[in-house]
């Protein structure tokens, strides 16, 4: 955690409205650096558009965000946090007429600047980082979904993010691709990379998580460490989510 503990992600009092649903219900929350957070809950309780508001993705109604000391209230600002926060969602989002190469390389050549030779070299250094270095003239329909998350997740690295945000990553892909994507995301947080991963994987929860947030119906309801959130919750509501998602 930085010395002067200061949070790189501070929400404070966020509501959300779609229509008459309000989504999110003064969510407030702190992520110091190098923390790894994990944010679990029932469909529909709020997870995602919390995620999608911290590098607003998803406009919120009130309260306020403040990323790595800048707040997400001017276009100015918004598009300077961006840059910081890496995002993966449930989709791979990859070009398709692309080859993996030229997905990794697009936007380090024009949000960060980088010659050709660099943007190469770096693409290179994270195809062989998520397990792939070999796919790098392929193109996205010639591999499988795991493989395809694995390079959207080196696409989001290649622009040196402080932050990484997950959407859900796996959700989309068949049971044995998870493990590989997974195992990526888990070298992520060894590394000490501030992670909010949105997710149904638990054991990865347990893995990986410094703390676990339970979301619903647009509330935090419970935080605490893995250790403490599974095997002693404190809200009832906590309890019930836990006893049909956890194996037994």
């Amino acid at each position: 955690m930085n010395g002067n503990n200061e949070p790189i992600i501070h929400i404070e009092n966020i509501h959300k409205r779609f229509g008459k649903v309000h989504a999110l219900r003064g969510v407030s929350l702190r992520i110091q650096k190098g923390e790894v957070v994990v944010i679990v809950g029932p469909s529909g309780s709020g997870k995602s558009t919390l995620l999608r508001c911290i590098n607003r993705l998803e406009e919120y109604n009130s309260g306020k965000i403040v990323v790595d000391g800048i707040p997400l209230d001017s276009a100015q600002n918004i598009n300077a946090v961006r840059q910081e926060i890496g995002m993966v969602f449930q989709s791979f989002n990859l070009f398709s007429h692309m080859t993996v190469m030229d997905n990794l390389v697009l936007a380090q050549k024009i949000i960060r600047k980088r010659s050709k030779d660099e943007a190469h070299k770096v693409a290179l250094d994270l195809l062989k980082k998520v397990g792939i270095p070999e796919k790098i003239n392929a193109y996205p329909s010639q591999i499988s979904g795991g493989q395809q998350q694995r390079v959207a997740i080196a696409r989001a690295l290649a622009m040196n993010p402080r932050i990484m945000l997950f959407d859900e990553p796996t959700s989309a892909l068949d049971p044995e691709m998870i493990k590989e994507v997974l195992d990526v995301m888990m070298a992520l947080a060894k590394e000490g990379m501030t992670m909010v991963v949105v997710s149904h994987e638990m054991g990865f929860a347990r893995a990986a998580a410094n703390r676990i947030i339970f979301m619903d119906e647009g509330q935090i309801i419970e935080e605490a460490p893995p250790d403490q959130l599974f095997s002693n919750p404190r809200h009832e509501r906590t309890k019930r989510f836990l006893s049909k998602v956890l194996d037994h």
